[in-house]
């Protein structure tokens, strides 16, 4: 028997019409008109069954006496308002129905044979908890209110979504303890009060089934689509700061509901005032453009028309098309706006323009594919949601426009996380402090930090740029003169014979050595005097234009030019930098935890970087030289790895390059001041700049006594000056052997430098992995543990 407390609450369920029959009874005894005839006659028919009176305790029970019970409910669901109320028996919070009027009873058969009608986002814990409250409020007097508005979402023949609220009516009910029940106290209940979440003790005070419910509840539902269709719009848009984005699929779903139209679609296009341009929504998860012909941007006029461009941005109106064809037929000047909508299967449409603080951001669209269903009338309901799509789109715009601020501020004029204290505390004096305010800005001064330096370097780029100039050069003039030789055969001019003369002599020049210039005036005179003789023939008919198209048809469309090699040269030089940066910076943000210190790092052909640290760079901490060494070691490691990531990638690159790796020590304290012209750190004083111009000459530099560089690929290179640097870094390498990191050392002497003489250096042989390893950091206390003391 499929009973109805077999879902998890206090309450044993008995549906009794106890009450109503009580009802009956008084007018049975009142013996005065026809009333009382009928309430005796039907008193007979139900006295056989005293489960009625008693408790009805299954589903099959109810369908049994299914004819019985509408007779004793004729009274609280009249025959003359069934048609027009969506009513019904149930019991509170279930989903379980029964006497349904024949609103609802259509309202649930246009839903369609597979609907399960179902409270909207009410879980076991809700259901559980709601029924405990019942008791407290019914029993014990409390007085909770916790009428959260609670819906069905019952779709309508055409699929649109309908959100009925349900309101229940308890009149017919009593709640009655078992033996099973708990008795509570104020302390309890207060207990309860304050700890919603804790399920197990609301399951403590209330077992399962302690509880009697006895009768049945009225159920009335009323459509609130409009509202909770404005609601669910409030709680999508909310979202969105999440992750920044306008997503579609909600959008549509809830305006369906809120015009009713199921084939309703939402578009949105931006306004940008940095062009005065219409364009695609620049977010994610982007809404669609109706208005935008081709691409992704538009002029206003050429978008809209004039007369549609005056509705929107000049009197600030919905522009309303109730039927596309006819709007074509009576604004011609509005043509071009017209035939895009109908080539889109656009019959009927509505733009509102998104104004903010009289500033225009965008329009919002609604399309249908059917005439009239978008109207003056219904464009209306508009008026309901606009504030929350305005609000919504500017702080999304807001948003972005600080994340692009913070983009510029990271790549371009960054000030790292860890001296931003020291730019703020200056700024701060000059916003608060009068005496300050109109003082010059002081320059900002860090003292007594050491630093440190490494890169990694793309090998022989310039030489691999120059072949790839040379091939893409090479292979385009070939193709040229093998065009104009056939058409000097076909043609009688002689300016193609000069041209063919001069190809053949950049061709010769291309086989020696190239020039800084040669790219650059190859590439014009290619493009300022061969492709205008070209051009010209362009249009003619025969085999001959057939050639020339064929040409231009290899050609890179944005340069016009043979762009393979080099493109591919670019592109893996750019996904080189951009992996190993992207890397070494999610790394450094690691590194802070060691101890706060100044990073900033460089793309030019590979990856270069700076770090200080020291005392100075975060005061407010107690600085030991244990972070400086924790430091290297973090440095040596990230190398390593950034090595091991380009081995792994280097096999999916277009462009075959060699990368090598360096690490300058230095271990004296110097300055770093930050330039206010530049925008940038540097070095502080004379003696701190030796320090910058042997960073600058050591990789391009040699071993001592040879021509061999001291960088090479595969390995890492340390470069050093003092005893105590060289043993500090071969007891880093020692730890980084034995953590199958690093191989074979080898040590020499560096090439004395103009200034600079008595470097020595390290190249430590790197073990490359195919796998990511699963240690990936390892501290000053790993060097400890790992190797001996320094006696």
């Amino acid at each position: 028997m499929n009973h109805f407390h077999d879902k998890i609450s206090p309450f044993q369920i008995k549906i009794s019409f106890e009450k109503v029959i009580q009802v009956l009874e008084e007018i049975a005894q009142s013996n005065v008109d026809y009333r009382a005839t009928y309430a005796k006659g039907l008193l007979k028919e139900i006295a056989p069954f005293p489960e009625l009176r008693e408790g009805v305790e299954s589903y099959e029970q109810i369908e049994k006496h299914y004819q019985l019970i509408k007779y004793l409910l004729s009274d609280l669901f009249p025959t003359a308002l069934t048609k027009n109320e969506i009513k019904a028996v149930t019991i509170p919070f279930y989903n379980y129905i029964f006497n349904i009027s024949e609103r609802l009873e259509k309202i649930i058969e246009d839903a369609g044979d597979d609907f399960e009608i179902i409270i909207r986002d009410f879980d076991e814990h809700q259901f559980y908890v709601m029924n405990c409250t019942l008791i407290l409020n019914y029993y014990y007097g409390q007085e909770i209110d916790f009428s959260n508005p609670i819906f069905y979402d019952i779709p309508d023949k055409n699929g649109i979504i309908r959100h009925y609220r349900i309101l229940y009516n308890a009149d017919f009910m009593e709640i009655q303890p078992t033996e099973k029940a708990i008795s509570l106290s104020e302390e309890d209940i207060n207990h309860l009060l304050n700890n919603y979440e804790d399920l197990t003790l609301w399951k403590e005070k209330f077992p399962e089934g302690s509880w009697i419910m006895k009768g049945f509840g009225i159920m009335s539902l009323y459509d609130n689509t409009i509202g909770s269709a404005i609601s669910n719009l409030k709680t999508s848009l909310l979202s969105i700061e999440e992750d920044n984005s306008l997503r579609n699929e909600n959008l549509e779903t809830i305006f369906c509901s809120i015009f009713k139209i199921a084939d309703l679609k939402t578009g949105f296009t931006a306004f940008s005032y940095e062009d005065s341009k219409f364009k695609m929504v620049e977010m994610q998860n982007q809404m669609r453009s109706y208005i935008l012909y081709k691409g992704i941007e538009a002029d206003c006029e050429e978008a809209l028309g004039n007369c549609s461009l005056e509705t929107l941005l000049g009197r600030k109106k919905f522009l309303v098309i109730s039927d596309v064809q006819e709007f074509l037929l009576s604004n011609p000047e509005d043509k071009k706006l017209a035939e895009h909508l109908l080539s889109q299967n656009i019959h009927s449409c509505i733009l509102a323009p998104v104004i903010k603080n009289d500033k225009f951001l965008g329009i919002i669209e609604l399309v249908s594919s059917i005439p009239k269903q978008l109207n003056s009338l219904n464009a209306n309901k508009l008026d309901l949601v606009m504030p929350f799509l305005v609000d919504t789109i500017d702080r999304v715009y807001s948003d972005m426009k600080n994340q692009i601020e913070a983009i510029i501020q990271r790549e371009y004029t960054s000030i790292h996380p860890s001296v931003y204290w020291k730019f703020r505390q200056e700024a701060s004096l000059h916003t608060t402090d009068k005496i300050s305010k109109d003082e010059p800005f002081k320059e900002i001064v860090f003292r007594e930090v050491y630093p440190l330096y490494g890169q990694i370097d793309i090998k022989g780029s310039s030489m691999a740029r120059n072949f790839a100039i040379e091939k893409d050069l090479t292979i385009q003039i070939d193709l040229l003169l093998k065009l104009l030789r056939y058409l000097s055969k076909n043609l009688n001019m002689p300016v193609i014979v000069q041209n063919i003369f001069e190809l053949e002599a950049f061709e010769l020049q291309l086989k020696g050595n190239l020039k800084a210039d040669t790219e650059s005036t190859i590439q014009n005179y290619i493009l300022n005097e061969i492709h205008p003789i070209l051009e010209h023939f362009k249009d003619f008919k025969g085999e001959s234009a057939e050639k020339i198209a064929s040409y231009f048809s290899s050609l890179d469309p944005k340069i016009n030019m043979i762009y393979d090699a080099r493109k591919d040269f670019d592109e893996t030089l750019s996904l080189i930098n951009k992996k190993m940066a992207t890397l070494l910076d999610q790394k450094q943000e690691e590194a802070q935890s060691f101890f706060p210190h100044y990073y900033e790092r460089f793309k030019t052909d590979g990856v270069e970087h700076n770090l200080y640290i020291g005392a100075s760079i975060a005061p407010y901490l107690t600085y030991s030289p244990m972070y400086l060494s924790n430091l290297r070691l973090w440095q040596l490691l990230v190398l390593c790895e950034l090595e091991n990531e380009y081995y792994r990638m280097r096999p999916t690159l277009a462009y075959d390059l060699d990368v090598t790796s360096l690490i300058f020590v230095f271990n004296t304290p110097i300055s770093i001041r930050f330039r206010m012209d530049e925008k940038r750190f540097d070095v502080d004083g004379t003696y701190n700049a030796r320090y910058e111009m042997v960073k600058k000459r050591i990789d391009k530099s040699n071993i001592k006594g040879t021509s061999e560089r001291i960088t090479e690929q595969g390995k890492i290179t340390l470069v050093y000056s003092q005893n105590h640097e060289e043993m500090e870094y071969r007891r880093y390498i020692k730890l980084l052997q034995f953590k199958k990191k690093l191989g074979k050392v080898e040590a020499f002497e560096v090439e004395d430098l103009q200034g600079v003489t008595g470097l020595r250096a390290f190249r430590v042989e790197i073990l490359y992995s195919q796998k990511e390893d699963s240690e990936e950091n390892f501290t000053f206390q790993d060097l400890l543990k790992e190797l001996p003391s320094k006696n």
